[in-house]
Parts: C-alpha cells; sequence; structure tokens
C-alpha cells in the first residue's frame, strides 16, 4: 500500500518505520525534516502534506494538537489540497473529539474518508508496534487500514463513529494521569515514612494494587528519570480536552482537575518537558522530601 505519513516526532518515527518493516511505500512529511533514518530505510521525503496526499492512498498524521492537524489538514499546501476520492485519512493524534467530527466532515465532502484513531502505550509502545490503538470511523474505511494499524499497535478496537476514538483516549488519559497521581503518592508516603520505595514497589508489583504505571513509572520516579516518555505539556493539552468536554456535558471530574493542577505546578516550575511520571516532583515539594534520594530541600529541579 502507498501510506503517507506526516509528523516524525518521538511517536511518529517509530510508527512510520514499522509500517516500513511491513514491507509498505512511505512518503512521510516532517516540519522539522524526514529522519535520516527514515530515508535510508526507504521512505520518500515529501515538501509538503499536499504532496503526500497526492502520492498515497492512507494518508497518516500524528502531531501534537488540535490547532496542528488543522494545519496539515485545511492549511496552505494541506492534505486537502492534494486529495481525490477514495482516499483515507487518519489521525493518529490525541485531540478533540468535537473538532475530530468537524474535520472528518470536512474530509468527508472532498469524498474521502477519515478515521480517528489516537494511540496509548507510548515511545516504548511505538517502537515496539505494541500500541492500543482507538479507532473512530466508518467500518469500511477501518477494514482497509486494520493492516497498518496491526503494524503499529495489539490492542485495536473499533469504537465508533468518528470522534469517539478521541473519545476514548480521553478517557485513558484521565485513567493515567490520576493512576501517576496514586502511584506517586504512595511512594511519597512510604518513602516519607521511612520504607524502602523500590521494596514498596516491588511489594506492591504483587498484590492488587499493581498496574502497568506502578511497574513503568513507579520506577522513573524511584530512579530519577524524567526524561520523555510522554511530556507532561502534552498531557496537560489532553486533560484540558477532559475537562472542557466535562463542562460541555454537566460531568463533574474533581479528581482529573487536581491532577491538571499538579501538571500545572510541575510546569510552573520548569517541567513541561518533564515525563508526565514527573508529577511526583509536585508532591514532593509539598511533603519537603524526595522518593529515592531523600534531599534536604528537594525542590522540582
Amino acid at each position: 500500500m502507498n501510506v503517507g505519513f506526516i509528523g516524525l516526532g518521538i511517536m511518529g518515527k517509530p510508527m512510520a518505520l514499522n509500517l516500513l518493516k511491513g514491507g509498505h511505500t512511505l512518503f512521510a512529511h516532517s516540519r522539522s525534516g524526514v529522519p535520516q533514518e527514515l530515508t535510508a530505510a526507504g521512505a520518500t521525503a515529501c515538501k509538503s502534506p499536499k504532496e503526500v496526499a497526492q502520492k498515497a492512498e492512507v494518508i497518516i498524521t500524528m502531531v501534537p494538537d488540535t490547532p496542528d492537524v488543522q494545519k496539515v489538514l485545511f492549511g496552505e499546501a494541506g492534505v486537502a489540497e492534494g486529495l481525490s476520492p477514495g482516499k483515507i485519512v487518519v489521525d493518529m493524534s490525541s485531540i478533540s473529539p468535537i473538532e475530530t467530527k468537524q474535520f472528518a466532515e470536512r474530509i468527508n465532502g472532498l469524498g474521502c474518508q477519515y478515521l480517528d484513531a489516537p494511540v496509548s502505550g507510548g515511545e516504548v509502545g511505538a517502537k515496539n508496534a505494541t500500541l492500543t490503538i482507538m479507532v473512530g470511523g466508518p467500518e469500511e474505511a477501518f477494514a482497509k487500514v486494520k493492516p497498518l494499524f496491526e503494524l503499529m499497535g495489539k490492542n485495536i478496537t473499533l469504537v465508533g463513529g468518528n470522534g469517539d476514538g478521541q473519545t476514548c483516549k480521553v478517557a485513558n488519559q484521565i485513567i493515567v494521569a490520576l493512576t501517576i497521581e496514586a502511584v506517586a503518592e504512595a511512594l511519597v508516603f512510604a518513602s516519607k515514612a521511612g520504607a524502602d520505595p523500590a521494596k514498596v514497589r516491588q511489594a506492591l508489583m504483587g498484590g492488587f494494587a499493581s498496574s502497568r504505571i506502578l511497574e513503568v513509572h513507579g520506577e522513573r520516579m524511584i530512579k530519577r528519570t524524567f526524561d520523555p516518555g510522554f511530556r507532561i505539556e502534552l498531557h496537560q493539552k489532553d486533560l484540558n480536552l477532559a475537562l472542557a468536554g466535562a463542562r460541555a456535558l454537566g460531568v463533574s471530574l474533581p479528581n482529573t482537575a487536581t491532577a491538571q493542577e499538579l501538571f500545572n505546578a510541575c510546569v510552573a516550575n520548569g517541567g513541561a518537558k518533564w515525563d508526565h511520571s514527573g508529577m511526583v516532583r509536585a508532591l514532593e515539594m509539598m511533603a519537603h522530601h524526595q522518593v529515592g534520594q531523600p534531599v534536604e530541600n528537594p525542590g522540582l529541579d
């Protein structure tokens, strides 16, 4: 299949590489340039999203936020200018469910189909092709694109119509943020009480409190490895979508709001680009205690 891929950052580059390994022809574009690793593997670098859309049957976008998707699709030399009827646009970014539905309508008006297919699993999942992929859109388009999804992920679900994939991703990000907060609280508590947080984590991994976040992010908190991963500023964006959606729906998300405030505290102290497990640093500041390596004044640096 001739596949287009736009957005080749922490997640996009390994996802695109996995499509190349699957034998597909790849036409790629990124505002920062197409990585040499991709062109060496056989990808064709394109000058614009329009050129990608002209050459590919399926066009995948993987960019940071809703305005970025809008620009890639409908801006100057955007995807929409290069489309012809019958093509499929697949947005794998994590963006607004409401605007996703609007984007889908505009793409449908050009005689093309649209899938929203955000992912979970982080950089590790992208590299290992084990991402969870949550899809919204028509079944016909999903069936055609599913072999591509299977090269990038393992748990692939057609959730419903356009926008439902993004709604599912927002729900995912609520659970992830609140679980990070719970793990952080537990490790700060245990460490300040005098217990070895590494051994506490090891013990908890064998019980009902076990989770992937305790396994991966708990270890990050203890070892102080806060290079992303998934940046706090991106998780903030996702929780903004959750809280805005909640207001529109008349739903209260009190603990989501608390998690967002802890992220805000991290960003205020220079942590926008920390891995989201760095939320623990906000709790450490309030406890005047650092998990893993107790110091006189942990701060947030």
